[in-house]
């Protein structure tokens, strides 16, 4: 190969490097630039994700935002905010206050026991019954279901004090009262399934409508404050001219027919 030759190819090869070498530059400068497209494609997520996480965080939940909405009152009450609910004949001259908590076993125990002799007594005349509700259950458990179960009693008074009567005794009942820690009665569809057992709701459409609308949710809050604020320091409670029936421990509500009969009657005789 003569010299010439040789310094030719030379320059060629160089020529081949340098070109090779600004492709090499050329294809590092556009992967450093989708590294930091993708780094900061990434950080506005993350950004993003946080700032929605904040957003939602910061947003009252259903029961938070239920608070401030219109208060829609349940026809056959009275009092401030509708919170007032008594059933039975007019010209009954003593009133029981029944304090309950829709997710209380001791309640639940309570009903299934006595509660069909209350509903005879108030039937027949003997006294008139206040309910008061209330949902601190939701709050020791955590859940909704004591408020959820509320509002769809409000439904129900909303139809009629007999269909509240049946509904609430249906909730109760062993069949359908879950465990405390079973928070099943947040569920819609399982508070209308029991409603179908009460021939007065049973596919009534304007009861699923508020039941599934949370027509009632306010009230139920409002019926939750009530009890909040009362001497009731537990579920079940009953009272009669601002007296505590007890059973035979002197503290605790009958638990039995006879007991809560015997209760009864010292103070419907005081």
């Amino acid at each position: 190969m003569s010299k010439r030759n040789s310094q030719t190819a030379k320059q060629a090869a160089r020529e081949r490097l340098r070109a090779e070498r600004e492709r090499q530059a050329k294809r590092d400068k556009v992967k450093r630039q989708l590294i930091v497209a993708g780094s900061l494609v990434g950080v506005l997520a993350i950004a993003g994700g946080i700032s929605y996480a904040v957003v939602q965080g910061n947003k009252p939940d259903h029961w938070e935002a239920a608070a401030d909405e219109k208060l829609v009152k349940p026809a056959n009450t009275s009092g401030e905010n509708g919170t007032t609910v008594v059933i039975g004949k007019s010209d009954a001259k003593k009133t029981l206050e029944l304090y309950e908590d829709p997710r209380c076993p001791v309640c639940a125990s309570f009903e299934q026991t006595v509660g069909k002799a209350i509903e005879k007594d108030v039937e027949d005349g003997k006294y008139k019954i206040r309910f008061i509700g209330a949902s601190f259950l939701d709050r020791n458990l955590t859940g909704e279901g004591s408020k959820n179960a509320l509002s769809a009693l409000g439904a129900a008074l909303n139809v009629g004090p007999d269909a509240f009567l049946a509904y609430k005794s249906a909730l109760y009942s062993a069949e359908y009262h879950p465990e405390e820690t079973d928070d099943k009665f947040k569920d819609d569809a399982y508070l209308i399934e029991v409603a179908n057992t009460v021939d007065a709701l049973k596919g009534n459409k304007e009861f699923q409508t508020a039941v599934k609308d949370g027509t009632y949710d306010k009230w139920a809050l409002e019926m939750s404050d009530v009890f909040d604020k009362s001497e009731a320091e537990g579920t079940p409670t009953l009272m009669m001219d601002g007296k505590k029936l007890t059973g035979s421990d002197g503290k605790n509500a009958p638990m039995t027919v006879a007991e809560f009969t015997t209760a009864l009657d010292t103070a419907l005789k005081a």
